[in-house]
C-alpha cells in the first residue's frame, strides 16, 4: 500500500537564457531522473523553457515559437513515464501573452495555469511583457495538441488516488495578500505547486522560507516551491535555486542554495485530507467574493509503492531540537501553572492537597503546584502533600516523596493506609492473599478518600496527578486516582512528563536536583503489589500494558491525524525498526486499540485540567467518543496490514 505518501520533487536544471532546445533537454533529463527516484510529481521553475530573464525577447515570435516546440518535445519524450510535472512557459493567446505553468502527464498537457499577479516594481517589470491571467479561460491549439485549456480556475486530481490533488500558482502569486492558492485550497487542492524566479538578496532566503512554511500551515497543504538558479542569473539579478517543500507548516526538504538540482520530499496527502476534515474551514468557496467555480481536472497515473524517505520521530510529543525542547518545557509548565493559578484565584481557595508517591506523575504535579503558588505569591506551606504507604510502597519512593516536600518547602504528611485497607477487606470479605484488581483498587480508592477528606479539612483542591497516556489506556482506578478537583497533567503524555521533570531538575539546586533525578530513574509503577524480596518495585506498569513510548506514538497518530491502525503500524515499523520487532509493535498496538475503546467511559467524566497540546482527551474539548463504540473495524483493519 501507499498509505497516502506522495514523493514530490522540485527541480532546477541548468538552463541557457533563450535556448529553448537546450532547456527542453535539461527538463526532460530532470523529469526522467525524478521518475527514477520515485517521484509522482515534479515542479520546475518559472519560465524554465525559455529562461525568466529574456526581457523584451518575450515579444519576439521566434522565441515563442521555439518555446512551443520545446514543450511539445518535452511531452513526447516523457509520455511513457508515470509522473505529472509542471513547467514554466510563455503562451500567446490572441493579443495577450501569459506566463504559464504547463501541467503535463504521460504525453498530454492537462492544462496551463497563467500567472495572475504580474510584478512591476524594483527589478521586476513583467507587466512590460505579460498580461494577468485573472479570469482567463481559453482553449487553444498548442504544442501539437488540439485542445489546451488556459485557465486560472482549475486544479488537478489523480483518478486512482483522490487525495493526490494540486493547484498551481506562480512566484508573485504567493507574495500577495490574496494568493490564488487560498481558493485552490478551498476548492480541494491538497498541494500547491509554485513555479518561481525569485532573485536572491540579503535576508530574502529566510523570508521566502517563512512565507512558504506559513502558507502551507494556513492552507493545511503541501507546498512545492521551485526557484530559478544557475544559468538564469544575468544582467543585475542573481538566482540561487532555493527550492523548498513544506507540509502544513513543516519544511520537509530544502535545497542548498546556489546549487542547481532536484530535491525530494514525501508529502502525506492522506494526513492533510484528514486534518482539513478535522478543522473543517476549507470546504467550499465564498460565492460572494467573485472567485467563481474551480474546475477539477482529472488525470490517470499509476501510484507506485515506495519506502518513504521522511522520518517519524519515536517521541512525537517531544521536540527533537534541545533548544526547542527547553522552550517547550518552560511553556508547558507555564500553561499548567497558569491554569491552576486561575482556578485558585477564581475560587478564592489558597490550599491544595496532593498525593505525593515519589513517582513521576505526582512529582510533576507538585512542580506545577509550586509554580502556581509562586505565581500567586501564596505560601508554599499551603501545598499539603501526603504520602500514603501500603502493601506495595518501597522505601525508595516514600523517601523521595519526603525529600521532594522538604526541598520545595511544602507541607508533608505520612498517613499509612494499611490498617484501613485491611479493615475494608474484612468489610467486603476479601482474602488479602488474593492479589487481584480488588486488592489493588481498594488501596487506590482509600487514598482518594483521604485526599478528598483532607481537602475538606484544609479547604483546598485535590490536585489530580494522572497523565494523558494513562487516560488513553484507562490505566486508572475509577473513582480512585481517576478523580480529583483539578487534573494538572491530564494532557501531558508520559514521554513528555519525563522531559518536564528533567528540565526542572536541571534548573534546581543540588539537593532538589538529586531527588528529581532519582525519581526519573525509578520504574513507573502504581506500587499496589508487594515489593520483591529485595524491597524493590515488583509491579512495573510497562510490563503489563507495554512501553509508554509506543503507546504515546500510537496515541499521537490516532488522535491527532486520524491515521488508520495499519498506517500507524507501518510508520511505527520504520520508527522503531532498531528497537522493537514487528511482532512486538503489533502486539502492543492491539492492546492500545482495545484499551482505548474499552476505557472511554473513564474519560467521559474527567475533571477539568489545562490543555497544553494539540492532543487531549477531554470530553469537553477535543475528544468526544461514545463509551460503547465497537472496536472491530479498527482491529480488522490492523489485521489486514502487511
Amino acid at each position: 500500500m501507499n498509505y497516502g505518501f506522495i514523493k514530490t520533487a522540485a527541480a532546477t536544471p541548468k538552463i541557457r537564457v533563450a535556448d529553448c532546445d537546450f532547456n527542453a533537454e535539461q527538463i526532460i533529463d530532470s523529469v526522467k531522473k525524478a521518475y527514477e527516484n520515485g517521484a509522482l510529481i515534479a515542479v520546475f521553475h518559472e519560465l524554465c523553457v525559455t529562461g525568466y530573464t529574456c526581457s523584451d525577447l518575450f515579444l519576439q515570435s521566434a522565441l515563442l515559437g521555439a518555446a512551443e516546440k520545446a514543450v511539445e518535445k518535452i511531452k513526447k519524450e516523457t509520455e511513457d513515464l508515470d509522473i505529472v510535472f509542471v513547467v514554466g512557459a510563455p503562451i500567446a493567446v490572441k493579443q495577450a501573452l501569459y506566463n504559464c505553468g504547463v501541467v503535463i502527464c504521460r504525453g498530454e498537457i492537462l492544462g496551463a495555469v497563467p500567472k495572475i499577479n504580474i510584478p512591476n516594481y524594483g527589478e521586476f517589470y513583467e507587466a512590460r511583457h505579460f498580461t494577468s491571467g485573472k479570469n482567463v479561460d481559453e482553449v487553444i491549439s498548442y504544442a501539437g495538441q488540439n485542445c489546451v485549456r488556459i485557465c486560472d480556475k482549475m486544479y488537478f486530481t489523480c483518478k486512482s488516488m483522490q487525495d493526490f490533488s494540486f493547484g498551481v500558482e506562480i512566484c508573485e502569486d504567493l507574495w500577495v495578500a490574496d494568493s490564488p492558492s487560498v481558493n485552490l485550497a478551498k476548492s480541494g487542492a491538497l498541494m500547491i505547486c509554485n513555479l518561481s524566479s525569485s532573485d536572491d538578496l540579503i535576508g530574502k532566503a529566510q523570508y521566502r522560507r517563512d512565507l512558504v512554511k506559513m502558507q502551507s500551515a494556513k492552507l493545511c497543504c503541501g507546498y512545492i516551491y521551485c526557484d530559478s538558479g544557475f544559468g538564469e542569473s544575468t544582467t543585475d539579478m542573481v538566482f540561487s535555486a532555493h527550492n523548498i517543500i513544506s507540509e502544513n507548516g513543516t519544511v520537509l526538504g530544502e535545497s542548498c542554495r546556489f546549487n542547481n538540482g532536484i530535491i525530494y520530499a514525501d508529502i502525506d496527502v492522506q494526513r492533510l485530507s484528514g486534518e482539513r476534515r478535522r478543522v473543517n474551514t476549507y470546504t467550499g468557496l465564498d460565492c460572494n467574493n467573485g472567485s467563481g467555480t474551480y474546475d477539477n481536472i482529472y488525470f490517470d497515473l499509476k501510484i507506485r509503492d515506495f519506502l518513504p524517505s521522511r522520518t517519524f520521530a519515536r517521541t512525537p510529543f517531544v521536540p527533537q531540537d534541545r533548544g526547542d525542547l527547553e522552550n517547550r518545557c518552560e511553556e508547558i509548565l507555564s500553561i499548567q501553572a497558569t491554569g491552576l493559578a486561575t482556578r485558585l484565584s477564581h475560587t478564592g481557595i489558597k490550599n491544595v492537597v496532593l498525593g505525593l508517591s515519589g513517582g513521576l506523575d505526582s512529582t510533576l504535579a507538585l512542580i506545577v503546584c509550586v509554580h502556581a503558588f509562586d505565581m500567586l505569591s501564596l505560601d508554599r506551606k499551603n501545598i499539603h502533600t501526603v504520602t500514603m504507604p501500603c502493601f506495595g510502597t518501597t522505601k525508595r519512593t516514600k523517601s523521595n516523596a519526603q525529600k521532594l516536600a522538604e526541598a520545595y518547602g511544602v507541607s508533608f504528611e505520612d498517613i499509612n493506609i494499611t490498617l484501613a485497607v485491611r479493615r475494608h477487606f474484612e468489610d467486603i470479605s476479601h482474602d488479602e492473599s488474593v492479589h487481584d484488581v480488588t486488592y489493588e483498587n481498594s488501596q487506590a480508592r482509600e487514598r482518594t478518600q483521604i485526599l478528598m477528606d483532607l481537602s475538606n479539612k484544609y479547604n483546598g483542591l485535590v490536585i489530580g496527578t494522572g497523565d494523558l497516556s494513562e487516560l488513553a489506556l484507562g490505566w486508572a482506578t475509577y473513582n480512585g486516582d481517576h478523580m480529583s478537583m483539578y487534573a494538572v497533567n491530564a494532557s501531558v503524555p508520559k514521554t513528555l512528563v519525563r522531559y518536564l521533570t528533567s528540565y526542572e531538575a536541571q534548573k534546581s539546586g543540588s539537593d532538589l536536583k538529586e531527588v528529581l533525578l532519582d525519581v526519573l530513574d525509578t520504574p513507573v509503577s502504581p506500587e499496589l503489589l508487594p515489593p520483591d524480596t529485595n524491597g524493590d518495585i515488583a509491579q512495573k506498569t510497562e510490563d503489563v500494558v507495554g512501553p509508554y513510548e509506543l503507546h504515546d506514538y500510537f496515541l499521537y497518530y490516532l488522535v491527532r491525524f486520524g491515521y488508520s491502525p495499519s498506517k500507524i503500524y507501518y510508520i511505527a515499523k520504520l520508527s522503531f525498526k532498531d528497537k522493537y520487532s514487528e511482532q512486538t509493535i503489533k502486539k502492543w498496538l492491539v492492546v492500545f486499540i482495545k484499551r482505548f475503546f474499552s476505557q472511554q467511559f473513564k474519560r467521559s467524566c474527567l475533571p477539568d485540567g489545562p490543555k497544553v497540546g494539540s492532543v487531549t482527551l477531554s470530553p469537553r474539548s477535543d475528544w468526544r467518543m461514545p463509551s460503547d463504540a465497537c472496536v472491530r473495524v479498527w482491529l480488522d483493519e490492523l489485521e489486514s496490514a502487511e
